[in-house]
């Protein structure tokens, strides 16, 4: 089974703060991390070839520092590694990155599952995926929490609802995106370190993948974030201290002037 991992550098969320100038997310000083879903994308990819063979190759659109995540993934199981990266690639929105990241999988080649996080903590859109999938022409199943059963010829899944759970069979080739409630992602081992600081990341451009000028980054994005911006607080705020029943007392004091 050959199996793609999408997988996207982001700010560490507890340094995420935002540039009082230009109202966007502040990256200098803050550090990149795997995306914490994508982490189990990789988990499970690894897990599934473990079971049925084949190769796990991991693949991030970003700048060229997205090479050490993408080496911490190899170190984790992973086989290649691949980083589509381009200046013509900035300003991509969620339309332009799906198309970027389907033309490097059709450049791959022969692949019968594509795994991503259910979304990125930076954007929190969940729409890459499900993009990727329809661009690719093949089916997919969004918040995978279990994975039943596999072959070569399709996949049971358990898809997370509201009020439940959903068994899915799905024939491959096809595109999942998972939650974090699917496994435990592993510690990467000596052998794997060992491994990711020899593996070479293969490095694609536009021109390598074949991409559309007028379909990457800000040309080929219908939407843009014109700005960003940390809501003001409203209303009345107050903090109760003491015990509970001494805080009960506050509350109770403090709301019967709406009653």
């Amino acid at each position: 089974m050959n199996i793609v991992v999408c997988i996207k550098q982001v700010p560490d969320a507890k340094d995420v703060r935002l540039d009082p100038e230009t109202n966007t997310l502040a990256r200098d000083g803050v550090e990149s991390i795997m995306n914490p879903y994508d982490r189990h994308a990789l988990e499970e990819a690894v897990c599934l070839r473990e079971q049925h063979g084949g190769t796990v190759t991991v693949l991030s659109m970003g700048p060229p520092q997205a090479e050490a995540m993408l080496r911490e993934a190899i170190a984790c199981g992973a086989d290649e590694a691949i980083l589509v990266s381009d200046r013509a690639f900035a300003g991509a929105d969620t339309w332009a990155t799906s198309y970027t990241l389907t033309k490097a999988i059709e450049t791959i080649g022969d692949v019968d599952l594509t795994l991503c996080g259910k979304q990125a903590i930076d954007g929190d859109t969940a729409q890459v995926g499900p993009g990727i999938a329809c661009r690719l022409k093949i089916p997919f199943v969004t918040c995978v929490q279990k994975t039943r059963e596999s072959s070569d010829e399709a996949i049971i899944v358990e898809r997370m609802m509201d009020d439940g759970f959903d068994v899915i069979k799905v024939p491959l080739p096809a595109l999942l995106t998972v939650v974090k409630d699917i496994n435990e992602p592993r510690v990467a081992s000596l052998k794997g370190k060992m491994k990711a600081k020899k593996a070479t990341v293969k490095v694609l451009s536009a021109a390598d993948i074949g991409a559309e000028a007028d379909q990457i980054g800000l040309a080929g994005s219908p939407t843009q974030v014109v700005k960003v911006f940390s809501p003001e607080p409203r209303g009345d705020r107050r903090i109760f201290t003491g015990t509970v029943e001494e805080q009960v007392t506050q509350l109770v004091e403090s709301i019967k002037g709406y009653l």
